[in-house]
């Protein structure tokens, strides 16, 4: 079986392993915020406080973060897909 970074750079294949940790890590710390609350995501965290499922503080504060840390993700997503775009190029 061929391995994914066969044709990469080791410097390529080193910065995409990073990315790619830092992209599980922000996943498994949005998880552990919602979980905190039993929310499945951050639609229902929110909707949660609106209807007073959960108390508005500090609630809303782990919508926040569970947000930032999935708009975070999808951006550090976007530059692994361009990192590994790169490194296919050379």
């Amino acid at each position: 079986m061929a391995s994914f970074y066969d044709d990469i750079e080791p410097d390529d294949a080193q910065q995409l392993e990073q990315l790619a940790r830092l992209i599980f890590e922000l996943r498994e710390n949005r998880d552990v915020i919602l979980s905190t609350s039993g929310a499945a995501d951050e639609i229902e965290l929110l909707e949660r406080i609106y209807n007073g499922t959960v108390p508005e503080h500090p609630s809303y504060e782990q919508y926040l973060s569970a947000r930032i840390l999935a708009d975070t993700r999808e951006t550090v997503r976007a530059m692994m897909a361009e990192c590994l775009s790169e490194a296919r190029r050379t």
